[in-house]
């Protein structure tokens, strides 16, 4: 798959920080720090899972402070209070980018959102390396996002086994046909479709009805980007997708916690 401008970009800039990392604090440091944290790990799937299989929605909430399409999303960022928010709203899990240059993101903002409440947090970055894995475990995430787009199906093994050693959840992403056949072929539980065009950034929520359509029972399935309305979700589970996955909708709010209520009353 020939992949955008922006995602090479953006990977080839990984490729340099997992050096970079590496140089300053070692794998076996890391690794050392992640399986310290695997007893303290809160749950991600299971948090999502008991809601689906009871239909109703169960929504990983973002916090996302700037993307390289909409830039600045959110002047007025603190994470703790944030993630207190949308616990409060009734979140089932949280997410939070910690990607710097090209989404403003931090493994600052992570800790911070872990600690201000229980729920579970998916680091969301853009994973090539196991150096990430062993990271992401140390600084406390629950759940890992892996990009079918942004990896060869041996890596995507690789890092997926790599999580499972570390005590993380693996959240799998993927927008077409094709990158679904590889993310079920390996096995994922937790397929994310993300409604976002890779190319060209056209939104479409029709992504996610399509590809619903061959997912297996039994995998979960979550809805990303482009949803923004009340209405969008009641489309959405009026098709029997209760998974989401919504961070520019809530972060643009004055209160991403009441924006929330407001989408899932």
């Amino acid at each position: 798959m020939k992949t955008s401008t922006i995602l090479d970009e953006i990977l080839a800039q990984k490729v340099t920080e997992v050096r970079r990392n590496s140089q300053r604090t070692s794998f076996a440091m890391q690794q050392k720090l992640a399986i310290e944290q695997i007893a303290a790990k809160r749950g991600f799937i299971k948090a999502l899972r008991s809601r689906m299989e009871a239909k109703q929605p169960a929504v990983i909430a973002e916090i996302k402070k700037a993307s390289p399409s909409k830039g600045l999303i959110r002047e007025d960022f603190d994470a703790a209070l944030i993630a207190r928010q949308y616990a409060e709203a009734g979140a089932a899990c949280l997410s939070v980018l910690t990607d710097e240059q090209f989404f403003k993101g931090s493994v600052e903002y992570l800790k911070q959102a872990r600690v201000a409440c229980d729920l579970p947090v998916i680091r969301k970055d853009f994973i090539v390396d196991r150096y990430q894995v062993a990271e992401a475990g140390a600084m406390g995430a629950d759940c890992i996002l892996l990009i079918v787009a942004a990896l060869s199906p041996p890596a995507l093994r690789e890092l997926s086994q790599c999580a499972t050693d570390f005590g993380l959840d693996v959240l799998v992403e993927v927008h077409n046909e094709g990158e679904l056949d590889i993310a079920l072929a390996a096995g994922f539980d937790l397929i994310g479709v993300n409604n976002r065009n890779l190319h060209n950034f056209h939104t479409d929520l029709e992504t996610t009805f399509r590809l619903a359509e061959r997912v297996p029972d039994g995998k979960l399935i979550v809805t990303e980007s482009g949803i923004s309305s009340a209405a969008d979700v009641k489309r959405m589970l009026s098709k029997g997708i209760y998974g989401f996955l919504i961070g520019e909708t809530f972060m643009r709010a004055d209160n991403p916690g009441d924006k929330l209520r407001e989408l899932f009353a």
